[in-house]
C-alpha cells in the first residue's frame, strides 16, 4: 500500500524533504512505517526512536494499523524555549 510521510522539525531538516512516499504491506504498524523509513534513511534512525506519530492527524501508539492512503506524520520531541533563572 501507498502511504504518505509527513516529517516534522529535526526529521525534514535531517532527511532534507517535508514528505515521503512509502510502499508498505497492508496493515503493517506504525512501528513498520517507523523501521522502514529508519533502513530507508539512515540518518533518521536515532530520530524516530522518540518521535511520535499522528496517523491522519491523530496521535497513535506503535501498535496501530496503517491503511491504504493514510497520511502519517512524524513528530520528534521538542525542546526549547526559555527558562527564567
Amino acid at each position: 500500500m501507498r502511504t504518505r510521510v509527513l516529517l516534522f522539525a529535526a526529521l525534514r531538516e535531517a532527511a532534507g524533504t517535508r514528505e515521503l512516499q512509502l510502499e508498505l504491506p497492508a496493515g503493517a504498524s506504525v512501528q513498520r512505517l517507523k523501521d522502514e523509513v529508519a533502513a530507508a534513511h539512515p540518518v533518521l534512525a536515532r530520530l524516530l526512536v522518540n518521535a511520535a506519530v499522528a496517523l491522519n492527524e491523530e496521535y497513535v501508539p506503535g501498535d496501530r494499523s496503517i491503511h491504504d492512503g493514510d497520511t502519517v506524520a512524524l513528530i520528534p520531541p521538542v525542546s526549547g524555549g526559555q527558562h527564567d533563572l
